[in-house]
């Protein structure tokens, strides 16, 4: 099981509302240039449910994920963060295979992502996934200069 930086477990769980205020931390550490507002991310806790998971040691939030309900079998992986201290300790990794496994159990057959072209790390953990590339980049996807790759999983194989 991986460990924090002091040494105690980390352990994968649904977010619960409590947790919020922390989450608001993380992704804006984790996404710094554009981070979701409060009323976002309390928006998503409503809609997603069991499907917001997040990484902690019972104190400190270190990474989350956040997929949607399913719709006729299929997903999207909204946003998935770690923080910037932790990353390349395989975090990332546990959060995605726990939401996998999630969406799978709910008869979850395709689940979909965006990633920044640029971001090697998470292009790189999702092909380890078996996500693989739809089409081209689509440029400025999120507005100026904001290009993503399309990738999707098949879990029914």
């Amino acid at each position: 099981m991986p460990l924090n930086p002091d040494g105690m477990p980390l352990c994968v769980r649904s977010a619960a509302e409590n947790d919020l205020s922390a989450l608001l931390r993380l992704d804006a550490e984790a996404f710094p240039t554009e981070p979701y507002p409060f009323y976002v991310l309390r928006q998503l806790f409503d809609l997603c449910g069991d499907r917001f998971l997040v990484l902690d040691d019972g104190h400190i939030l270190y990474g989350y994920v956040l997929a949607t309900p399913p719709d006729a079998g299929l997903s999207l992986i909204l946003s998935l963060g770690v923080t910037r201290n932790l990353r390349g300790n395989g975090l990332g990794r546990r959060l995605m295979v726990a939401i996998l496994n999630r969406l799978r159990s709910e008869d979850v057959h395709e689940v979909r992502l965006t990633v920044d072209p640029d971001n090697g790390p998470a292009v790189s953990l999702y092909q380890d996934l078996k996500f693989v590339q739809r089409g081209e980049v689509q440029k400025d996807y999120f507005g100026p200069g904001e290009h993503r790759i399309h990738m999707t999983c098949d879990l029914t194989t």
